[in-house]
């Protein structure tokens, strides 16, 4: 096993403030976020990252309308990094910019000139589960993920707690400088994401990392319902909403219509193609980007089902691990590794795998791939903030 950690890093105060710290925490890991980006927007697109940024600020206003304090916290970040505001919302927004229609027709003018003909769209490959009670031997309710993105970011990824009274204390795995992705909050609820992909319209909606955020400051399930029925995200994206209480819901979230699916016998797992109906925007077409996701989602299923074995936590997380650790179909897969016939900017691997135990309120992560990385115990509890369950 590889002896490794992830970096954490614990903000506080109003929005400007907990982004300077932020920023100034994680200066080096945001720099080389930004460095990366510029180089994989560049070989993928043609574009600088000026004109990045400049493609970015088509969501400043629409993320000021709708959550003006996280656009503070994003400057905060920004001046306490040393770099400028559209360069943190590049980082929030580099999902969106890279499926954003006149981005894809740049690109595909750009292809046209070198003749390339590989059309393949980059997803977020993740496969999310839910474990309720009734699917656990140890009675407990799990939830977690194997994070699976581009490797080129592994050194960038830090796990962010964010204390923000009156709003639930967040604890996120999130790349260095985002204000939101996949995590749990104080009042219980755990929010675990994946990649859908498909292309809608040209209408700017919000980024998902804001999206995602505004989940995890809810106080009930109810309102992290809400918030993903409510809110018009500009890229389609997977939910799958975890609460203590035993309730898992999985929404998948688009543009358009949204789908939804809840447990069987107390499992629920999505990976990152459509499993509730495919949107009519994109039936006639559809095919899944992640190919992979129609091996994963069974296969982690499978291994899931052997919790109603497991006594007491620690052997749920040895059979977590273990199920997230499946290697059918590698390098690709559920435990996800770089495919070395790729180019090295475009390497995916499972940059981290979480088991959120909302029982308890324990956290674990492994830093990299489950298969040879143990769990690491996170040094806070989900339930040290406002909104804790009694």
């Amino acid at each position: 096993m590889t002896a490794a950690t992830i970096p954490t890093v614990e903000i506080s105060g109003p929005p400007a403030e907990r982004g300077r710290q932020y920023g100034e925490a994680a200066r080096d890991s945001i720099g080389r976020a930004l460095a990366y980006y510029e180089q994989a927007f560049g070989e993928s697109s043609g574009l600088t990252w000026d004109q990045v940024t400049a493609r970015a600020e088509r969501w400043l206003e629409p993320v000021r309308a709708y959550a003006p304090e996280l656009v503070e916290e994003m400057a905060g970040i920004a001046d306490g990094a040393g770099v400028g505001l559209l360069d943190v919302l590049a980082l929030n927004a580099r999902g969106e910019i890279i499926y954003d229609q006149t981005f894809a027709r740049m690109r595909a003018r750009a292809d046209a000139a070198a003749d390339v003909t590989d059309d393949r769209e980059v997803t977020d490959g993740c496969t999310s589960f839910a474990v309720l009670g009734e699917a656990s031997g140890d009675g407990h309710v799990y939830c977690g993920q194997n994070w699976d993105w581009r490797a080129g970011v592994v050194d960038t990824v830090l796990m962010l707690r964010i204390v923000q009274p009156p709003h639930p204390t967040v604890i996120m795995q999130v790349e260095a400088g985002q204000i939101g992705r996949q995590g749990a909050n104080s009042a219980g609820i755990a929010l675990n994401a994946n990649g859908l992909g498909g292309r809608f319209d040209d209408a700017v909606g919000l980024p998902q990392t804001v999206i995602r955020r505004r989940v995890l400051d809810s106080t009930s399930i109810s309102d992290a319902v809400d918030v993903l029925c409510r809110t018009r995200g500009h890229i389609a994206s997977n939910a799958l909403l975890t609460c203590r209480e035993g309730f898992a819901l999985d929404l998948e979230t688009t543009p358009g219509a949204h789908g939804w699916m809840y447990p069987t016998q107390g499992l629920l797992v999505h990976g990152n193609h459509y499993q509730t109906t495919v949107p009519v925007q994109l039936a006639a077409r559809y095919r899944p980007e992640s190919s992979d996701s129609l091996i994963r989602v069974p296969r982690a299923e499978a291994g899931l089902r052997l919790l109603r074995e497991a006594g007491a936590p620690d052997e749920s997380r040895k059979l977590i691990r273990q199920a997230m650790s499946d290697h059918l179909g590698h390098p690709e897969g559920l435990c996800t590794h770089p495919d070395p016939r790729q180019p090295e900017v475009k390497w995916w691997t499972t940059l981290l795998s979480s088991c959120v135990d909302l029982t308890t309120g324990d956290y674990h992560v492994t830093p990299g791939t489950p298969c040879d990385h143990e769990y690491q115990h996170l040094p806070w509890n989900l339930y040290d903030g406002p909104h804790a369950p009694n």
